[in-house]
């Protein structure tokens, strides 16, 4: 039984990115990303950070905007000097960055599928960036203090959504936080899924997201990645 601040972990939705900056409206529909957007985007090299929008992030640089969710993470997740932290999934390492610069002696590691994004990441954290795949971690029970995955999760399979969510119980010590891509009815399914997700593999109804939580033995935070939170409008 894991125990936190003195009482029993609970799975919560929480919104830690509430500080984010906020995507503008997005027209989606009429450009719809194809079959071959995807496949490019699937190698997770340089079509996908830093190549055409269609295929990926369309120039993936830093602009500090990482900053305010430090804080969140500092406020809610106790983050200190002290503290281990991991971030699953963490490409060119922007918030590995920030966190390292307001909290210089914390033991921060990186892990990440890419190699692109660990050749091109920030010189300030790169030597603290692993390589390898998210379904079985290579580090200790209760290793971490926070760990974080955004936008990993439901870019696998169900099976190693599954198994990526049991290693994130395990590494850490009952706080994380996570994303989920995921549709409340069909419109929003076609605008997530269909029109706008490039690596998309696990993508289910908010419900359904739940059953999978509660499989894996996940104790964590978790937030919701949906048409309405990227803020996708259908032209």
């Amino acid at each position: 039984m894991r125990i936190t601040l003195e009482f029993e972990r609970q799975m919560r939705e929480f919104n830690a990115l509430k500080d984010y900056p906020q995507p503008k409206q997005r027209l989606v529909g009429a450009n719809i990303r194809t079959i071959k957007n995807k496949i490019a985007a699937s190698y997770r090299d340089e079509r996908y950070y830093d190549g055409k929008r269609e295929d990926g992030y369309g120039g993936y640089i830093y602009d500090g905007r990482w900053k305010r969710f430090v804080s969140v993470l500092e406020e809610y997740y106790g983050l200190t000097n002290e503290s281990r932290v991991l971030q699953i999934g963490c490409e060119k390492g922007f918030l590995m960055h920030d966190i390292q610069e307001k909290y210089p002696n914390a033991y921060l590691i990186g892990y990440e599928m890419s190699s692109y994004a660990i050749d091109n990441s920030m010189p300030s954290i790169k030597k603290r960036i692993m390589e390898g795949r998210y379904e079985k971690l290579p580090f200790e029970n209760d290793e971490f203090d926070v760990v974080i995955a955004i936008g990993v999760v439901y870019a696998l399979t169900l099976g190693d959504c599954i198994s990526c969510l049991k290693e994130i119980e395990r590494v850490g010590k009952g706080n994380s936080f996570i994303t989920l891509g995921a549709y409340v009815d069909e419109k929003s399914k076609r605008l997530f899924k269909d029109y706008w997700s490039l690596l998309g593999s696990a993508v289910f109804h908010q419900e359904e997201w739940k059953l999978v939580l509660e499989e894996a033995g996940y104790s964590g935070d978790y937030m919701f990645a949906t048409s309405e939170t990227l803020n996708l409008v259908e032209e």
